[in-house]
């Protein structure tokens, strides 16, 4: 029609006079390529295009092309200088390649959408643990509705799901502290530069990781302002008003707050962030005796945190010279295994500060004995939100989380089952009813319960998304069930399926949760027994590090030594990428050591003359 139009001068009708033939104008007949003096360099410029073309549809090495692509552009060129004009094949400028490229715009958006293959979401978790931990720990959180990710680098939302498991830590912990006599208080989160700066060896350790508020709107402060990363600093002023007689002691203030280290390092949700919750205890005491009590006091509640409730086993020690809390006398820590990543973890630390922080901030008391002043011994103890990290990396699956049942929001969910188009109304019904009083026996029994009723979700949807989120029973109801009068039990912790009666139902549900409470624990210590190792040379030291375990070694307990094996056990690992502490690291001097150390026995490090002073527990860590 368009070739009518250009012809004729009027759009084509039907019945309308056919176009006249239009014959090729002799001059551009002579002026293009069969005529005239130009005729065979237009031929070569054929030939050159015919093998390129070729070159091309063989799939020839690019710098073949590209030289024959090269000729023929010189060629046209040749020819636009001899004519005037430029090339074009017989018969004028083709329109086909256009049209070619029109195809092409049209077709492309037809390929980009693919239909999903039949039965797969992306609901569940689509990588394995053992195969990439990082990103199977990230879907997790996300997935499982833990966590959401935050504009702000190493910062997180916690979402409830999460932030009860810290309820239940926090609600435990706080109540054993009371009972000790602590009370809670509130301290401000903005500390004065110059308070900051009093105890030099304490802030030297954490001066990388403040962040400082310098402006107020379009303002620069006269001052800046440090943001808390820990409240030695912020409380110590107050307790030298405080404490001025033997009277005014003890003192035991604890804090449940935020605090912010501004890390450098890779963040990760729980782990290692930026901004996180915690407790932090600060107490007093006249004499030395009483504040080494507590100590070892406060680092028990720490194991019974970690044992009795997340059912994860720890070892209980003290921390290396290098490795204690900066400005204190001596620093105990709770330590974790995660056997995923071959690691550990610090999961709890509780220090004796001496009279370092006393002498500094001027905090005394007039002796009753003497009347002299004497300065008081202080001891900071603290755990964080990191538990919740911990849980997750010890006790998750391919599955999702998996979680022990005193700290799961949720402890059991009961989903009907066997709905299906061709149950009546007053079945389904009936159905429904018989969870609900399912759900309301076991409140009744203290257990956290949820009935699942929703409609608009098949049963199997739901034994995956609760599955996904840990909750460690899931209790099934159908039609067939209400009749024999009984249940069906599931795991999450190992998926077993038991059937059971409904008349034993506040009886055996709450049996069942410590069950799977216990048997959680003593799995997590298998695992961790079984990559303890106890070693006397270097080498049996690195073949044990690259198999994923913690080394109990004699050590002399020297910094520079500790520094050296930390440079000796670096090693290209297939740790995930930013992960830190690539080499070993000591983790603690455990209270119950593995064995004395004796005369012959040499300090771990490859050509240390030192006597080794106890064993030392080294691994990777986060």
């Amino acid at each position: 029609k368009g070739e009518y139009k250009a012809a004729t001068g009027s759009d084509w009708k039907p019945g309308a006079a056919p176009a006249p033939v239009k014959q090729p104008s002799p001059v551009k007949e002579s002026a293009g390529q069969k005529d005239g003096p130009n005729s065979e360099l237009s031929a070569k410029v054929e030939a050159q295009g015919g093998l390129v073309r070729q070159l091309k549809g063989d799939k020839k090495p690019k710098e073949e092309i590209d030289a024959a692509v090269k000729q023929l552009l010189a060629l046209k060129a040749e020819f636009k200088a001899a004519t005037g004009t430029d090339w074009q094949p017989a018969g004028g400028a083709a329109k086909k390649p256009e049209k070619q490229k029109k195809a092409a715009k049209e077709v492309k958006p037809k390929e980009k959408p693919k239909a999903p293959e039949a039965g797969v979401t992306r609901l569940g978790l689509e990588v394995a643990k053992e195969e990439n931990l990082a990103d199977w720990y990230s879907q997790v959180l996300t997935k499982a509705e833990m966590l959401e990710y935050y504009d702000v680098s190493g910062c997180y939302i916690l979402r409830p799901w999460s932030y009860s498991i810290w309820e239940s830590i926090k609600d435990f912990f706080d109540a054993e502290i009371k009972k000790l006599g602590v009370t809670n208080c509130y301290f401000p989160i903005f500390v004065s530069h110059a308070a900051l700066e009093r105890e030099k060896d304490h802030i030297a350790d954490f001066a990388p990781e403040v962040a400082w508020v310098t402006k107020s709107g379009d303002s620069d402060l006269a001052e800046p302002i440090a943001i808390r990363p820990t409240s030695e600093t912020v409380m110590y002023p107050a307790y030298a008003k405080w404490i001025q007689s033997y009277r005014d002691l003890p003192i035991k203030l604890n804090q449940w707050n935020n605090v912010v280290r501004w890390e450098f390092k890779h963040p990760q949700p729980f782990l290692r962030t930026r901004e996180f919750l915690w407790q932090e205890g600060h107490t007093a005491f006249a004499t030395f005796p009483e504040a080494k009590e507590e100590v070892m006091t406060i680092l028990d509640l720490y194991r019974r945190v970690y044992e009795e409730l997340l059912a994860i086993p720890v070892v209980r020690g003290k921390k290396t010279e290098k490795e204690k809390f900066a400005g204190g006398d001596y620093t105990t820590t709770v330590e974790a295994y995660i056997s995923a990543a071959g690691r550990a973890i610090q999961g709890a630390t509780s220090h004796h500060l001496g009279q370092n922080f006393s002498k500094m901030f001027d905090i005394t008391f007039e002796s009753p004995q003497t009347g002299e002043k004497e300065f008081v011994y202080q001891n900071s103890w603290g755990i964080t939100t990191r538990t919740i990290g911990v849980l997750v990396m010890v006790h998750g699956d391919n599955n999702g989380l998996v979680l022990p049942p005193r700290v799961a929001c949720l402890q059991v969910v009961i989903v009907p089952c066997g709905i299906t188009n061709n149950l009546k109304d007053e079945d389904r019904n009936a159905l429904y009813n018989e969870c609900e009083l399912y759900e309301k026996e076991l409140k009744e029994a203290g257990v956290r319960v949820k009935a699942d009723l929703r409609e608009n979700y098949s049963p199997g949807w739901k034994y995956n998304h609760w599955e996904l989120k840990g909750v460690p029973i899931r209790v099934e109801v159908g039609p067939r069930d209400m009749k024999n009068s009984q249940y069906v039990a599931v795991r999450r912790d190992n998926l077993e399926k038991l059937t059971m009666k409904k008349s034993g139902l506040k009886d055996d549900i709450p049996a069942l949760l410590e069950t799977i409470q216990t048997a959680m624990f003593a799995k997590a210590k298998n695992e961790m027994t079984e990559r303890v190792k106890v070693v006397t040379k270097f080498e049996d030291f690195l073949d044990g590090l690259e198999n994923k375990c913690l080394l109990q070694a004699p050590f002399c307990g020297v910094e520079a030594c500790e520094d050296q094996i930390k440079e000796l056990s670096k090693k290209d690992s297939d740790l995930e990428p930013g992960a830190p502490s690539m080499g070993a690291k000591s983790l603690c001097i455990p209270f119950t050591q593995p064995a004395q150390v004796v005369d012959n026995d040499k300090c771990i490090r490859p050509g240390c003359c030192n006597k080794p002073l106890f064993y030392t527990m080294f691994g990777r860590s986060y």
